[in-house]
This record gives structure tokens, sequence and C-alpha cells, in this order.
């Protein structure tokens, strides 16, 4: 009941000798030693079902907790899931989608075990992975595609693109940062994002003409494309695997094999 719960909370702060809460009349919102409290949280819960499931050897099914961009999440993951699942019906799978930024980060605090996620060329990735505690393994690569309106079809290269505006995913994609590289976004004040959270939605304004976006090759395979918009390749990007380092139970290593 909710006064137990209040009761628990102070218990808990009086131990920890910090507020966890910021108290405004009714209202709660955590504190900055709340919110830290949190990832720690996270991370006991986390290493809590890790331990069970492999002293257990695997013998539960566990819990596996996926995280994805959208893209990997549509055009590669159904057949490999469907397949997991008709090898390990015991193993609950939980996936969620998210950029590449917003992915690494809930793998630092133990919010997810796995994610499969992209990192631009430019990014020294081992570093950055290491930074976080985290270590990867490529298993996909992509095309990307730079997506036009008709209104560009008679151009051959980046240069030739008249339109300016970048149908994008929010900050923390790898994909939009990607796109802004190529298209020299940062040297034109000209360009502006549109922020839009599906591909879908993203190819039907550019066949609106208001804009370009950056899609993955697989993607455009699924989605249906009319013929009468135009792309132009800049390049490939691996899809890496990402896991916390040392992690190592039962569910994720029979992802790996199936991978």
């Amino acid at each position: 009941v909710p006064s137990n719960v209040t009761t628990r909370i102070q218990q808990l702060e009086a131990d920890l000798g910090v507020e966890l809460f910021v108290r405004t009349g009714k209202r709660m919102t955590l504190s900055v030693a709340g919110e830290r409290f949190v990832d720690y949280a996270h991370k006991l819960l986390a290493l809590e079902a890790e331990a069970r499931h492999v002293i257990t050897g695997g013998r539960d099914g566990g819990l596996l907790r996926m995280g994805s961009m959208e893209s990997t999440a549509a055009s590669r993951l159904p057949a490999l899931l469907a397949k997991y699942h008709a090898l390990h019906v015991n193993t609950s799978l939980q996936l969620s989608t998210g950029p590449t930024r917003a992915l690494l980060e809930q793998l630092r605090t133990g919010v997810l075990d796995c994610a499969f996620a992209a990192l631009s060329p430019a990014t020294e990735a081992d570093v950055l992975l290491d930074e976080l505690g985290l270590q990867a393994l490529p298993v996909w690569k992509e095309e990307l595609l730079l997506l036009l309106p008709s209104t560009e079809s008679a151009a051959q290269s980046v240069a030739d693109i008249h339109t300016r505006t970048l149908a994008a995913f929010p900050l923390g994609c790898t994909y939009r940062s990607m796109a802004e590289q190529a298209l020299g976004m940062a040297e034109s004040p000209e360009w502006r994002v549109l922020e839009i959270a599906s591909y879908h939605a993203m190819i039907a304004c550019v066949a609106a003409g208001n804009c370009v976006t950056l899609v993955p090759a697989s993607v455009l395979k699924l989605a249906g494309v009319p013929h009468s918009l135009t792309t132009l390749s800049v390049g490939m990007v691996d899809t890496l695997l990402v896991w916390r380092k040392g992690y190592d139970v039962p569910a994720f290593q029979h992802l790996l094999a199936l991978l």
C-alpha cells in the first residue's frame, strides 16, 4: 500500500544518508542522487537475474533483453528471433528500439543485455566501447543510401542535390550523423533537420518532395519505394552486436551461436 512504499523509501534514504527524491507538495521526482542510485539498482537487478540463469545452467530459459536500431529490427531480426524462439522456447525475449547512443547507455547501466547498433566510421569504436565497458561483434554490413525526391532525379552526386531538408531520427542516431557528414550540413546553414520516428514516414516525406533521407538498402527493399525516387550510395557500415564485458549467460550464448 502507498503508506508502506513511503516508509520503505524513507528507510532507504535514512540508511544512505541522502534524499533520493525531491518533494514538492504531493509530487515526487528523483534527485541527482536518486538518478545515480537508479543506475546501480538496474545493474544489481540485472546481475541477480544473470547469476540465477548461469547457476542453473540456463535450465529455466532465462530472460534476454535486447535493444536494436529501428532499421535492424525491421529488416534483420524477424527471421533471427523466430529461429531463436523455435530452438529455445523457454527463454523470454524482450526487444526495444532506439538510436545507438541511447542503446549504448542502456547497456552500460544494465537496462539491456545486448543491442544491435552502428557506429560511424569516423568514431574510434574500440576506444568508445572500452570506456563504456562494452565489447562488440560485427554481424551485418549495411549499404546506406540517400533517398531523393523525384525533383532530384538528375543528381549524380551529393554536390548535385538542391533540397535542403533532411528527414532523420532524433539526435543519437548514427545514420543521422553520417547523413549530416555526407551532406556537409555543418558547413551549410541552409540545411534543416525534420525529426521523424519512422522510416515509413521519412520515405513518405521524400515522396512528397519535401526532403531527402538516409536509409539502409535492406530497409528500402521492404518499404515498397515509388520508382520515381532515386538513390545515391554513401558507403557501407557494420551493424554490431554489443554487450557488456563479462556478460556470459546461456541465453546470450545461444544468440551468438545463431549469428
